[in-house]
């Protein structure tokens, strides 16, 4: 008798009660909480990725334009700052997007490659300068997300 009473009870419960719902939503509003955060750390180191690779894109460039100058009197033991301004009105490197704005906001006259020769040796050094974020000089085997930081703005 008692076994048939528990089976016709049981056979009438249906769905969630109240307390396992709200379970279930509170379980679900964490994993939503801690994706988000993931996601947004995400997102900022592909940018910065984005802003290391552009960088390295104006050393490449640099490094055609000494190539191509070496042997003239452009380069003679010395020294040369070719800034982004430079790089695109020689056509040496196609406009750069700012992974922060979406456009092609990096500053022309402030982001440069300067590139040193001595005896046969080049050696550049690379300064990105966007609208949110900056890579201050560095040398081409220090470009990675590590070297980007947020611009200083001055008051």
């Amino acid at each position: 008798m008692l076994n048939k009473l528990l089976k016709k009870h049981l056979k009438n419960e249906k769905g969630l009660t109240l307390i396992e719902l709200l379970v279930v939503v509170v379980i679900l509003g964490i994993i939503a909480a801690i994706a988000v955060v993931s996601i947004g750390g995400i997102l900022d180191n592909s940018k910065r990725d984005a802003h290391a690779a552009n960088a390295q894109q104006m050393v490449n460039a640099a490094k055609m334009w000494a190539t191509g100058n070496a042997n003239g009197t452009a380069l003679d033991d010395g020294a040369e700052s070719l800034t982004l301004k430079k790089l695109y009105d020689e056509k040496l490197i196609d406009t750069m997007v700012d992974p922060d704005t979406k456009t092609n906001s990096y500053d022309l006259a402030k982001s440069k490659v300067d590139v040193t020769k001595t005896a046969s040796t080049f050696t550049y050094k690379v300064v990105l300068v966007g609208k949110e974020k900056e890579i201050k000089e560095t040398t081409p085997d220090k470009l990675d997300r590590s070297a980007v930081t947020e611009v200083t703005k001055t008051p």
